[in-house]
């Protein structure tokens, strides 16, 4: 009898506690425009009791106990919410919960290069950002250059073209630097000559963001922007100072000092960046040649902002930096004996800006901007010396109207490039005088809350000349087409693709590698310009788990082809003798990037894989592109309490690549740890690259030949290996 009564006794307890546990429905939208939010979450607060919104905004909440339970709604983008509701309700009905927008949204992020008012995540063009939170990590790492900072965000390689001097170009999926246009607050500063050192010359710590365009983006700004473009922004001064020192120095002899000041007044205000950074030569592997090269360089660049009113505002600005770098035998290094071995790299670069903007009102404005670049550069080797300047200028006016709907643009440009070699025969001139006229008109047409499309016209009119009494001129016409799906809040997609095209000119990849030593001029009657097209498609999905974990994926899909490219052509030459052609036939590369960010309360995790497939097709045979890695898998664990203490772990893989011999190298990782400590004012750091000292010379020697006359092998690998910096920050 006992025994039944515990029994039943457990059966009504039982059904207590069953009857004790609730339902809650909801129907969860937004509440500016009525939306349904999908992917919302939904907590019972205090527990892991949790759920997401359907395709419709609907969500079911079961097991709620009994009295004032508090439900919390959690979406990106928005204000979190809190109800206080006592269960049992008095309806099982859907409660209608209207969240509004944050205004403190941290993924919104507002961008200038693809010419449009709207923000990162509005517009039909993919556009990546690196923003002030990266860039100042980078700029601890690699203070006096922004190769770090590129060759670790997926899709994006830096090829080192010197084994001993250090040079390095950008690619983009798979293509050589110079279909890379980059840029400096939307001015073509490093566009041909003046493109061989430019990012070893570019230091980061005055920029404020640095955006990034893949594919075909020559309707945007012309020729050049086949792989894509990289845009520099620079900081603008505002009320509050900014003023900040920095020193580094590293385990490999360099040093870096740099400052940078910024500040707005009534009508006026200033940012100045000025920088020392030097090295000394390094040799890691003890093989007798710099992997580092000595070197000194200086840079200063001023801007001053006039604001005539709230909707007039001028600037004018100058980047300067001037350059000495020897690399080659360490023993030419100390005593610069002539029978040894040695590259050096001497450069003058200024470049000034001028910037002038006025509203018309709250939907129109026009640009008005100019720059005039001088740059010279002397590449001597024993017994070779290549000397020359180049004058460049850009003249661009740009009228834009936009409103909530309509985003027109409308704009014109003039771009001069003049180049004279010194020392040179008029048989052997590589003199060149090129003129670019063009004419863009954009429209960026928001047809809905689904839907945003984005169109794009440029007509370019390039005239080619040498002084070989040679001239040529063409017509490009550069269609873009982008569309945006919002099909959720949590969940885009873009489509979109254009055409690109490239003037010839011997400022190539191939040519920089060997100092432009054999290379003839090119031969505008019988080459060509190079022109392409492409096509992106992406998916964006972020999200919120648990009101802990914030999950954003990225996954990119990418094609292009590039038809008639420029190469060598060495039949019928003198050995060591390059002349240019056109290919009989064409590039082609495709692959995808998948970026994915995983945030945990002080932690985030960022990971990124890159898969290229890049083949030439000439003469009805198919090759690979060489030096390009197939796989590539970047990952890195930051924590971070703000202004307190940021510590970051990378770890970067580089797959196999094939050489122009033919040789397929091996793969590799590289690892590195970043610390940084906020102590008010003053913010030391210590970082501790590659520090597995993978590098090219542990796997096979770099040269072959003499030590007097190296013949050096491409470089596929770092050759500095483990190199550990540390410095002090402070802001003031």
């Amino acid at each position: 009898m006992k025994t039944l009564y515990y029994v039943l006794l457990g059966l009504f307890l039982a059904l207590g506690i069953s009857q004790a546990q609730h339902i809650f429905n909801a129907s969860v939208k937004d509440k500016s425009n009525g939306e349904a939010i999908v992917g919302a979450t939904v907590l019972l607060f205090g527990t892991n009791n949790a759920a997401t919104t359907n395709s419709n905004g609907k969500v079911q909440l079961v097991n709620i106990p009994s009295g004032k339970q508090i439900i919390v709604f959690n979406f990106i983008g928005y204000e979190p919410r809190f109800d206080t509701l006592t269960f049992p309700l008095s309806s099982q009905e859907p409660i209608e919960i209207q969240m509004v927008e944050s205004t403190e949204d941290l993924e919104e992020v507002i961008v200038t290069t693809t010419r449009s008012s709207r923000s990162i995540n509005d517009l039909p063009t993919r556009v990546e950002a690196i923003t002030a939170e990266e860039l100042d990590e980078k700029a601890t790492m690699k203070p006096g250059e922004i190769r770090m900072l590129l060759s670790e965000s997926t899709g994006i390689q830096t090829q080192q073209t010197s084994a001993t001097s250090g040079n390095q170009t950008i690619r983009i999926q798979g293509l050589d630097g110079r279909y890379t246009q980059l840029l400096k607050d939307g001015f073509p500063l490093y566009a041909g000559f003046a493109g061989g050192l430019s990012i070893m010359q570019i230091p980061p710590l005055d920029l404020k963001q640095v955006e990034v365009i893949k594919g075909s983006a020559s309707t945007l700004y012309g020729g050049g922007a086949i792989a894509g473009l990289i845009n520099l922004i620079s900081k603008t001064p505002q009320k509050e100072r900014e003023l900040t020192f920095m020193a580094n120095g590293t385990s490999a002899r360099g040093l870096d000092l740099s400052g940078f000041y910024s500040q707005k007044f009534n009508k006026i205000g200033f940012t100045t960046f000025g920088a020392y950074n030097g090295s000394l030569a390094y040799d890691p592997s003890g093989n007798g040649f710099s992997a580092i090269p000595q070197y000194g360089r200086f840079t200063f660049n001023p801007r001053l902002f006039y604001y005539f009113s709230e909707k007039t505002k001028l600037m004018i600005g100058v980047n300067t930096s001037i350059e000495n770098r020897l690399g080659g035998d360490m023993r030419y290094i100390k005593s610069h004996k002539d029978s040894l071995y040695f590259e050096r790299n001497i450069s003058q670069r200024i470049a000034t800006q001028l910037s002038f903007d006025h509203d018309f009102g709250k939907c129109s404005h026009i640009n008005i901007k100019n720059s005039i670049s001088i740059f010279g550069r002397d590449i001597s080797k024993p017994n070779y010396l290549f000397s020359g300047n180049q004058l460049a200028s850009f003249s661009e006016v740009t009228y834009a109207n936009h409103d909530e709907k309509l985003d027109w643009v409308f704009g014109a440009n003039l771009w001069t490039d003049q180049f004279y070699e010194n020392k040179t025969t008029s048989e052997k001139s590589r003199n060149y005088n090129s003129l670019t006229t063009g004419a863009f008109v954009q429209n960026t047409w928001k047809t809905g809350p689904i839907f945003t499309l984005e169109t794009g016209m440029r007509l370019d009119y390039a005239h080619l000349s040498n002084s070989h009494s040679q001239s040529k001129g063409e017509i490009f016409a550069l269609p873009r087409i982008s569309g945006l799906w919002k099909f959720f809040r949590s969940f885009s997609s873009r489509l979109g693709g254009g055409f690109g095209y490239k003037s010839p000119s011997i400022f190539t990849e191939a040519a920089e590698s060997r100092a432009f030593q054999g290379v003839q001029y090119v031969n505008i009657q019988a080459i060509n310009a190079e022109r392409s097209y492409g096509a992106n498609l992406d998916f964006n999905y972020k999200t919120v788990i648990l009101d802990n974990f914030t999950l954003s994926i990225n996954q990119l899909f990418f094609y292009t082809i590039l038809n008639k490219p420029l190469i060598f052509n060495t039949d019928s030459l003198p050995k060591n003798t390059y002349s240019f052609e056109n290919a009989k036939g064409y590039l082609e590369t495709k692959g995808m990037e998948t970026n994915a960010k995983i945030g945990y309360k002080s932690f985030k995790l960022f990971l990124g894989y890159t898969f290229v497939d890049a083949t030439r097709n000439f003469n009805k045979i198919e090759t690979v592109v060489p030096l390009t890695a197939k796989h590539r898998i970047n990952a890195v664990l930051m924590y971070e309490k703000e202004n307190n203490i940021r510590i970051g772990l990378e770890a970067f893989y580089v797959s196999s690549q094939t050489l122009s011999t033919g040789f397929q190298t091996r793969d590799y990782w590289i690892f590195g740890i970043s610390i940084q400590k906020w102590w008010g004012k003053f913010i030391p750091f210590i970082n501790f690259e590659n520090f597995t000292d993978t590098r090219q010379t542990r796997f096979a020697h770099i040269y072959s030949g003499a030590a007097i006359n190296p013949d050096f092998i491409e470089i596929y690998a770092p050759l500095d290996g483990f190199v550990f910096n540390g410095g002090l920050k402070i802001v003031l």
